[in-house]
């Protein structure tokens, strides 16, 4: 019988999505002055307009593109780039975790595109890059939240591509290196990879899908609140700080925080080693330990971020997926109990394993903390089949 650890995570936030706030966050720190003034208030508008222009600044963006906030997180960014841009060209949306599914049932079911093709992969794979199309418009996400799998590369995305390209990169922004010049539209929110709160998204928009939004109005009613364009095209405005709706001034300036943070601490260079060594230190646990593998097999696919577990003992590998399920489930609830480690369990779509988040507000000591408690769990829920 495996004994409890001694050491704990000093902080055991592993969950994806929210992510761990910043080290030393404080609410204490944030700034109050804005709170309860009007969102549409010269000096509201400009605390937004700043904290676009830090974002821009942070993730490296070329200077001619844009960058405008969404409500709704990624999900409403993505859907913001599908609903008013799709539709002039065939499309092609990569399939291969629970997001891009997502992408591929909305531009089926509910944009109705008629030249729609669904590149599909399994869980731990990623599609056929060779049967991607530069005539035609492609949605994909960068990294799969969801199955721990990232593109490899992508020196597949042409130079010389006629459609655009739309990038769900919420689990890969900040945290890994991107080629803006092979995308058009780049979609993040606050609250993966730098820990803000949840609700906001962002699209960074190319000269290309400017001009996209410019050139083409889509033969569908759009949301308002999903809304890029205006009667002339592009809604400039958007660029500005100006808001769809009323957003939260609190996540505004948390965001903001996480940013300044983040700047401080060496910029987007450091965010990525900060990312990689996290990663690092829990594939040194996951090479030394016979009960656990990575569901992406091919390193050169798996995620730094989202790392998908998959367990592979035979006593659980013997169970029924509801068998399956309910083992990660005792793991997930003797790991809470103790406070050892939070929100480890894979998304609820995904194959039945753990899910830990190796991104940069998390520290590579709690990581290094987290897995003995991690074998411990184990060892716990298996003496109880």
């Amino acid at each position: 019988m495996m004994s409890k650890p001694n050491m704990k995570p000093a902080r055991p936030w592993f969950a994806a999505g929210p992510t761990a706030k910043r080290p030393g966050w404080s609410s204490q720190a944030l700034p109050h002055d804005l709170l309860g003034r009007g969102i549409r208030s010269p000096e509201v508008v400009e605390r937004f307009a700043y904290g676009l222009r830090l974002t821009k600044e942070l993730l490296e963006i070329p200077q001619d593109w844009v960058l405008a906030y969404l409500p709704g997180s990624d999900t409403g960014a993505v859907e913001a780039a599908m609903w008013n841009m799709l539709g002039q060209r065939p499309v092609q949306v990569m399939a291969f975790e629970n997001f891009g599914k997502q992408w591929a049932v909305d531009a089926r079911d509910h944009l109705k595109l008629d030249q729609l093709e669904i590149l599909e992969a399994p869980w731990g794979r990623f599609p056929d890059v060779s049967k991607v199309d530069p005539t035609k418009d492609l949605v994909f996400p960068w990294n799969g939240t969801t199955s721990g799998v990232k593109t490899p590369g992508v020196d597949w995305i042409s130079d010389d591509r006629q459609g655009i390209v739309i990038c769900d990169a919420t689990s890969a922004a900040f945290a890994m290196p991107m080629e803006f010049e092979k995308l058009d539209v780049v979609t993040f929110s606050f609250q993966k990879a730098l820990g803000g709160e949840a609700g906001i998204g962002v699209a960074a928009l190319s000269p290309r899908a400017v001009a996209r939004l410019d050139a083409y109005e889509p033969p569908r009613a759009v949301p308002k609140v999903l809304r890029l364009r205006d009667g002339k095209g592009f809604d400039r405005s958007l660029a500005t700080g100006t808001m769809l709706n009323t957003f939260s001034v609190w996540t505004l300036e948390d965001w903001i925080d996480a940013l300044e943070w983040a700047k401080g601490a060496g910029g987007l260079a450091e965010l990525i080693r900060r990312t990689d060594a996290n990663a690092a230190a829990l594939n040194g646990w996951v090479e030394r330990t016979d009960w656990i593998d990575y569901l992406a097999e091919d390193a050169a696919i798996r995620s730094t971020t989202s790392v998908c577990l998959k367990i592979i003992d035979p006593r659980v590998r013997a169970l029924d997926d509801a068998g399956r399920q309910g083992f990660v489930k005792r793991m997930k609830t003797l790991l809470e109990a103790e406070q050892a480690a939070f929100d480890v369990e894979s998304h609820r779509n995904a194959p039945a394993g753990l899910r830990i988040w190796c991104g940069c507000t998390v520290e590579t000591d709690d990581i290094v903390a987290a897995t003995p408690w991690l074998d411990w769990a184990f060892e716990t829920a298996v003496r109880e089949l």
